[in-house]
């Protein structure tokens, strides 16, 4: 097995863990506030890599803390817009627009990394984009949340491409730790903020559904999800991973199924969502038989 097959296949598997983060998150909403739920996200992510790259975190660069900052900078962006987005657009407007940074990426590539993407990955981009129509969709009018979502795929396409750019140049652990942890330090900055400007704190309850969810989401879904994705963009390309990343709101939609939510209701199987699975999933598969056939040859 080729390392661009295993980079493939690890990213993959970390759509398992984004895609099951979403039924989980949905059940604390009213628990806590987005803000102090990514302070704490990402916190938790910090402190994990700290702890694991310990030894690997010697030697770390000015550069490397601009490289680090500027991506974890466009993840902080891209997460908070899409939260302030969901405020006056729906969910599945949300999924389909922020999805559509599969599309940004190989487009953007040309320009900034002057990589132009094999026509079956073109033919997988564009698949997957009608994959994501079918299983999201988009409802009513545009409005002021659908441009911030906008926004916040282009900040997440942007992250992926710098992600390819600056990891054949730095010490890829330095890369995926401060990432996270200039992203944990922009929201707990926000967290403080909002805290000291309100006349009215907010009250989170901290019992063990939300304190669990932090945990699993901040160990798996980002100390572990970006560190396999930064790492494995050294041995893939921008156009793959994201077309790769397009099944998040695949298993977004199979946990959905499987996992209640708060009321105990757990979502029903629409031709829509079976068809919108099964396109994303072809453009990936033709993806990657056409590399796979390329390298037998």
């Amino acid at each position: 097995m080729s390392k661009q097959l295993k980079a493939d296949l690890s990213i993959f598997c970390i759509t398992i863990i984004w895609g099951s983060s979403f039924i989980v998150m949905k059940n604390i909403s009213d628990d806590i506030p987005a803000y102090a739920y990514l302070a704490m996200r990402f916190l938790v992510a910090s402190i994990i890599l700290a702890f694991i790259f310990n030894k690997n975190l010697k030697g770390i660069k000015l550069n490397d803390i601009f490289r680090g900052s500027l991506i974890g900078l466009l993840l902080y962006v891209g997460m908070m817009l899409q939260v302030l987005g969901l405020k006056t657009t729906s969910a599945s407007n949300s999924a389909f627009i922020t999805g559509l940074c599969v599309v940004m990426v190989p487009i953007i590539s040309v320009f900034l990394l002057n990589k132009r993407p094999p026509l079956n990955a073109v033919a997988g981009v564009i698949l997957a984009a009608l994959g994501l129509f079918f299983l999201t969709g988009f409802q009513g009018n545009w409005v002021i949340g659908d441009t911030l979502t906008l926004i916040c795929a282009l900040c997440f396409a942007l992250q992926i491409i710098f992600i390819d750019k600056f990891a054949s140049d730095m010490h890829i652990y330095h890369l995926a730790f401060i990432q996270v942890s200039t992203a944990a330090v922009f929201y707990l900055i926000t967290w403080a903020g909002i805290a000291f400007g309100s006349s009215d704190p907010v009250n989170i309850v901290f019992d063990s559904k939300v304190i669990l969810t932090i945990l699993y989401t901040g160990a798996f879904g980002t100390a572990l999800g970006y560190s396999v994705q930064t790492i494995a963009q050294k041995y893939t390309s921008p156009t793959r991973t994201a077309l790769i990343l397009t099944c998040e709101p695949v298993f977004g939609a199979i946990f959905a199924l499987i996992v209640p939510d708060i009321n105990g209701n757990t979502e029903k199987l629409t031709l829509k969502t079976f068809v919108g699975c099964f396109l994303i999933l072809s453009g990936m598969i033709i993806t990657e038989l056409r590399f796979r056939n390329k390298n037998s040859q």
